[in-house]
């Protein structure tokens, strides 16, 4: 995950995309953190409305 998209990657199976796979992971942990944020925005928007 450290190598620029650009690298041509010397491991792995020659099938694997690997460029395509570093974008879906980087999709996947940017959906997940900002998932994470507004959840908790969620919460403290109730706690804050319950009061």
């Amino acid at each position: 995950m450290a190598n620029d998209g650009n690298a041509i990657q010397s491991y792995g199976h020659p099938d694997m995309d690997y460029v395509e796979h570093e974008k879906t992971y980087n999709l996947f942990i940017n959906l997940f953190k900002w998932g994470t944020v507004f959840c908790i925005g969620c919460v403290v928007l109730l706690a804050v409305l319950t009061l």
